[in-house]
């Protein structure tokens, strides 16, 4: 299973950041790509560092298990196994569908100069970062397929890094950017999951 999720894993990555960057260019001559962190130390770099660091935790996972590294006796089950699987595969096709869902405002990374459109629609209008929910979903099933500390340490990681990119990278410049509108949004749309992480403004 282990290799199951290292070939599903680099799947995810060229779903979710290569073949979405080729859909961005054709459509606008822009990959989306803001990859520029700010001065080394500031928030959004601390936050892409974090990021990175996660990601790269999640793909040792499975090369850690080929290695022979056990998993956890909690989550050595086929059960789990397998319905990791179902979830790395939903997690997977549902972070596309919501990166397609965002259209030409989709972007990696964030350009605090930027102003694109605020979407709030499809699946934005269940919750306010639903590609992030989504790549969360797909990366717990790879945990539950691998089921090793590796796997688990890699999934706190992304889910700690995802944290701070969303409360103090985009929320704070998304606010600044659309005002009024992001506040109403952000009062009746939950963050990450339905009903949750409302913000109350007076």
């Amino acid at each position: 299973m282990n290799l199951a999720a290292f070939a599903l894993y680099l799947v995810f990555l060229l779903v979710a950041f290569g073949y979405r960057t080729l859909v961005q260019w054709r459509r606008t001559r822009d990959t989306g790509l803001r990859l520029d962190a700010g001065p080394v130390g500031g928030l959004r770099w601390w936050a892409k560092i974090g990021f990175l660091g996660a990601v790269g935790l999640c793909a040792a996972a499975p090369v850690a298990g080929l290695a022979g590294l056990q998993p956890l006796p909690p989550l050595d089950f086929p059960v789990l196994r397998w319905a990791g699987v179902v979830l790395a595969v939903a997690g997977i096709a549902a972070t596309l569908a919501a990166q397609l869902a965002m259209g030409d405002s989709w972007r990696i990374g964030v350009d605090p100069a930027e102003r694109t459109a605020l979407v709030t629609g499809g699946p934005f209008s269940v919750v306010r970062n639903p590609i992030f929910t989504a790549f969360l979903a797909g990366c717990a099933g790879l945990t539950l397929m691998t089921g090793n500390v590796v796997a688990v340490l890699g999934f706190a990681a992304l889910l700690a890094a995802i944290e701070v990119q969303v409360r103090v990278v985009e929320e704070p410049y998304l606010h600044r950017t659309h005002g009024s509108a992001y506040t109403a949004y952000t009062t009746r749309t939950g963050r990450f999951i339905p009903g949750l992480g409302l913000l109350r403004h007076r």
